[in-house]
Parts: C-alpha cells; sequence; structure tokens
C-alpha cells in the first residue's frame, strides 16, 4: 500500500493526509480552530496538531470532527466523497443478504485506512440495521500520544500482538494478547502503543463510523 499521495503538486505523506483534508474542509465551513474545538469537543490545540501531521487522530474522535463540518468520516481518507450508495454498494455482497446478516470472506479485499500511527481495517459490509463497527487496528509504535477524549457509543478492544497502553478515566492500563478492555466511551479515554513494535487490536465500536 502507498504511503504517500499528491495534492496541489505537492506530495503529502499518508499520515498527514487527514490533518490536510480537516483544515480544508474547516476553512470551507469558515470555522477557525475554536470553533471547530467547540463543535467537536476537541481541544484546539490538538486540533491544531493533527492539522499540522504533527499527532495522529483516532477514527471515533475524527467522527466527531466529521459530524462538526458535515462531512462523513470517508471524505478525509478518500480524493472525492463517494457516490451516493457508492461505497456500500462495491463492499456489499455479491449475492442479496437480509438487512440484519453480512458476510465477509477473508478472501475479500477489506477497505482499510490510514490515520496517523493507525491503520484500520474494515471486518464487515456495511448493513442498515446492525450497529457495530468492527475493525482490525494496527497501531505503529511512536508518534505523539492521543489526548483522553469522550464520545457517545461504546467500544471494545482485544489484543492479539503487542502491547497495549489504554487510558481510562485518567487511569493506565497496559494490555497484553488476550487481554480486553471494554467501556462505555463517553468516559475519556485513549491508546498508545509505547513499545518499538507494531501492536495489532479487534476493536468494535458503536455507533457506525461509515
Amino acid at each position: 500500500m502507498g504511503t504517500s499521495e499528491r495534492r496541489g503538486g505537492v506530495e503529502l505523506d499518508r499520515h498527514d493526509a487527514v490533518g490536510a483534508r480537516m483544515r480544508q474542509f474547516r476553512k470551507e465551513r469558515g470555522l477557525t480552530l475554536r470553533g471547530l474545538a467547540t463543535h467537536s469537543g476537541l481541544s484546539i490545540g490538538f486540533l491544531s496538531q493533527v492539522e499540522r501531521g504533527i499527532s495522529s487522530i483516532g477514527l471515533t474522535a475524527l467522527n466527531s470532527v466529521a459530524t462538526a463540518l458535515d462531512r462523513s468520516v470517508a471524505e478525509f481518507f478518500n480524493d472525492a466523497p463517494a457516490e451516493e450508495g457508492g461505497e456500500e454498494d462495491r463492499r456489499a455482497p455479491a449475492s442479496p443478504l437480509p438487512s440484519h446478516f453480512t458476510l465477509t470472506r477473508s478472501s475479500t479485499a477489506a477497505t482499510e485506512y490510514i490515520s496517523g500511527q493507525q491503520t484500520y481495517r474494515m471486518l464487515s459490509a456495511r448493513g442498515p440495521n446492525l450497529v457495530l463497527e468492527p475493525l482490525l487496528v494496527h497501531i505503529a509504535p511512536g508518534g505523539r500520544r492521543e489526548n483522553s477524549y469522550g464520545h457517545a457509543g461504546e467500544e471494545f478492544a482485544f489484543v492479539l500482538e503487542g502491547e497495549l497502553l489504554y487510558e481510562v478515566d485518567g487511569v493506565e492500563h497496559r494490555l497484553h494478547p488476550g487481554d480486553s478492555v471494554h467501556l462505555r466511551s463517553t468516559v475519556p479515554h485513549s491508546m498508545f502503543n509505547d513499545t518499538d513494535r507494531v501492536t495489532t487490536v479487534v476493536s468494535v465500536v458503536t455507533p457506525r463510523l461509515f
């Protein structure tokens, strides 16, 4: 998978692309960083760091930014918004399935999104009556630690490989393979890989982000 793209004749690192789009969308809405912070619930300093490519932003926090800017999360990763139903149609199974059920084969190409140190692989197709967002998350070492943040919903994380430092309500917990955490997402929380190897996590969040 490539790690860079071009915009306006300038090559951008994929890790910086989300922040660049955030700045673009914010200016298109005529919002200052303070205004975006007010609407998203995130700090001005953190949003500034994300826009400058200094800090990465998790999908759940990005969802709050997307809502504040009246955008979809996918638009922060794609060059152009998908047409109505386009993304869902591309990822839907070949044969019709009931709206309460999806089937994803391991051989099926999965959609991936990169934000800073984190790569998110979608583990299910869209289903109109389904509310969980299952993800396989690869968290590279290093980077700047994300601020703790609360939002609507629930989330669950299960460590497959590596170690993960998970902060919940100001208390740090080190998770090893086989460990998991499940919380109401309204509690301020953050995760960080402070080791020297990639950490792989199965994460399930609500509501759906895409």
